[in-house]
């Protein structure tokens, strides 16, 4: 029996260095991984001890397909808190992570057959889920010189090859954390409602910035141009496995998310629902932060070791918790360079192939999202490792 085309998407690589890096650690070696974008410290004590008290005496049953109208409410408060946006709570989807919260939107508005642009190097889901969806990915080629992040130039030269249906941009930016330039954001937002593309908003790291002048903006405040908001509790507020994100949508597509949730899901993890309103408590929010402030440290060490490290092109590490710097000086390609690190240096980082195709083999990306005196044991491993 054969199995789909479109089915036919490259493996997530990071996730087989994981694996490699824990049968390591299960053997007794002191491994430091450092390819995860997870958060060290993991959920806060209000989530977790709201989650144990909904555990005991909630109701865990189905939820409305779109998510509970306590945690949709709180999210549009949210909005207001952080950015001035109003939203209406209706037009918060909750999801399954932001995983889901991109397969229901991307569903919700491409066809098979629609081109959709995506930066890269680039999160590779957003590539492997529209691939996988039928729909014709364009990668624009972004580096150093355009902070690597899209430009409107670069839209219109592809739009105009073949028209666009779609663009999906991120910032902060995962493997590089770079931020759009709050007028540039302005500016791609423009051009697609102006050429009738429908802009999908990756901001999963927002909260996780170190420069105040470099503010971050919110797709939420264009939904009436079409724009898509995509985020989630698993960064900022450090809930990976609690598999919870959510969609701001334009007013006109709520109806169509509804009908393709109740079909594909049913309904988000009710737990995890809960226990993330707890998430956008005061002690929720401060709990948050005191990981960012740690984050923040981490990043110092990173960057005052790159000159150590012999690292000179490396990504501005603007936000998320990422840096991804070239590694060719060494002589190796990314694959062979992260595996021979893990192997004889014991710390794992992520090859860049797994965010671009094509120059990624002269990059890596290393995750900071762990306690500075982590990191420099990390460096000093990789300093030493350089040196033999």
């Amino acid at each position: 029996m054969k199995v789909s085309r479109r089915s036919q998407v490259p493996p997530f690589s990071v996730m087989q260095i994981i694996a490699q890096a824990r049968e390591r650690h299960a053997g007794g070696h002191p491994v430091i991984n450092l390819c995860a974008g997870e958060p060290a410290a993991g959920a806060s004590a209000v989530v977790r001890q709201e989650a144990a008290r909904v555990l005991e005496s909630g109701d865990l049953g189905y939820t409305q397909s779109l998510g509970v109208p306590q945690l949709r409410e709180a999210l549009a408060a949210h909005y207001a808190r952080w950015y001035g946006v109003e939203v209406d709570p209706q037009c918060v989807a909750i999801t399954t992570g932001s995983s889901g919260g991109f397969v229901l939107a991307f569903l919700a508005a491409f066809d098979v057959g629609d081109r959709v642009a995506v930066a890269r190097p680039g999160y590779p889901a957003y590539r492997n889920i529209l691939v996988s969806l039928g729909i014709e990915v364009v990668e624009l080629p972004c580096g150093l010189g355009t902070r690597f992040q899209p430009t409107v130039a670069q839209l219109d030269e592809a739009h105009r090859r073949s028209p666009l249906a779609g663009v999906v941009i991120a910032s902060p930016a995962n493997p590089t954390g770079t931020i759009i330039d709050p007028l540039e954001f302005q500016a791609i937002v423009a051009w697609c409602a102006s050429h009738g593309v429908r802009l999908v908003s990756d901001e999963i790291y927002h909260g996780v910035v170190f420069e105040e002048s470099q503010p971050v903006v919110t797709a939420a405040g264009f939904r009436d141009m079409g724009a898509i908001t995509v985020s989630s509790f698993s960064k900022y507020w450090a809930m990976t496995g609690w598999r919870i994100g959510w969609l701001v949508l334009p007013q006109d597509m709520v109806a169509t998310a509804d009908a393709l949730a109740g079909n594909v899901s049913l309904c988000p993890p009710a737990l995890s629902q809960f226990a993330a309103v707890a998430a956008l408590s005061e002690q929720g929010y401060a709990a948050a932060q005191v990981d960012v402030e740690m984050y923040r440290l981490s990043r110092e060490v990173v960057l005052d070791g790159c000159g150590r490290l012999g690292w000179s092109r490396v990504a501005p590490a603007d936000g998320a918790f990422y840096l991804y710097a070239d590694v060719s000086g060494s002589g190796l390609d990314s694959v062979t360079w992260c595996e021979r690190l893990l192997v004889e240096a014991d710390v794992a980082m992520t090859p860049g192939v797994d965010f671009d195709s094509e120059a990624g083999r002269d990059w890596i990306r290393l995750s900071f999202a762990n306690r500075p005196e982590v990191m420099r044991e990390a460096l000093e491993r990789v300093i030493s490792w350089q040196n033999r």
